[in-house]
């Protein structure tokens, strides 16, 4: 029963998104996909499964803010939050497998991103004030910067499908169009590289190298795609 669903769930995968970043469409959804599978064959509901996903994302949450800074700590962070974001890409997928999803569960799934999206680089903020030697304050601006831009390029996505539909216009996931391409030249912008990442935790220099990069990355990509995101609005049309 294991293996029919996820056959199943294999030929009815949603459509390739032109801004999905290659790990989320190419590693995360296919670990997602065995994920949904077994969660299926446990009758586990869309919900329960996005609860196990705030439950690893969550607790790596709290062992970066909380507990000692070290290689193996790392590792440990590292696959909880890459299991939390492989589980997040199964709900969705569980609801297919029982009939599609509903504005309860959809709306769950986005309520656990934004607290996970936001609080996981308030978090770094904490590990690295607790880790740090003495000289090196300057690099806490990173994970500010990193939570303001996570946040408000997420908010921005959400907002930008809320509009569209009020507008009867496709929005990017159901327009499709993705390519291999495309997704490789957006990987960096992947939340699963932040998911990564955290194997450098251990080694402070390395990890703010990574962690700094991801963090300009999106800054870069925020403010490119707001121009962009802004004139799509001005084409909708004036809401009154």
């Amino acid at each position: 029963m294991t293996i029919a669903a996820y056959r199943s769930l294999e030929s009815a995968q949603k459509g390739h998104a032109r801004g999905a970043p290659a790990y989320s469409v190419y590693v995360n959804r296919k670990l997602g996909r065995a994920l949904a599978a077994v969660g299926h064959r446990l009758g586990l509901t869309p919900n329960q499964v996005s609860a196990i996903s705030a439950l690893h994302s969550f607790a790596a949450i709290v062992l970066i803010a909380l507990a000692p800074v070290s290689p193996v700590m790392g590792i440990v962070v590292a696959l909880l939050l890459v299991l939390g974001y492989a589980w997040d890409s199964a709900d969705g997928q569980v609801a297919r497998l029982r009939g599609g999803g509903s504005p309860q569960g959809e709306w769950l799934d986005h309520f656990i991103d934004t607290l996970k999206i936001s609080s996981l680089h308030l978090a770094v903020l904490v590990g690295l004030y607790r880790s740090l030697p003495e000289g090196w304050a300057w690099a806490l601006v990173i994970p500010l910067a990193f939570a303001v831009v996570a946040s408000t390029t997420f908010a921005a996505m959400l907002l930008n499908d809320l509009l569209k539909g009020k507008h009867a216009v496709a929005s990017t996931h159901e327009r499709g169009g993705g390519t291999l391409r495309r997704s490789l030249l957006v990987l960096p912008t992947d939340f699963g590289l932040v998911c990564l990442v955290f194997v450098l935790w251990g080694w402070a220099p390395a990890f703010l190298l990574g962690y700094g990069a991801l963090a300009l990355v999106s800054i870069a990509f925020l403010a490119l795609a707001a121009v962009k995101w802004f004139r799509e609005m001005g084409e909708l049309g004036t809401v009154r």
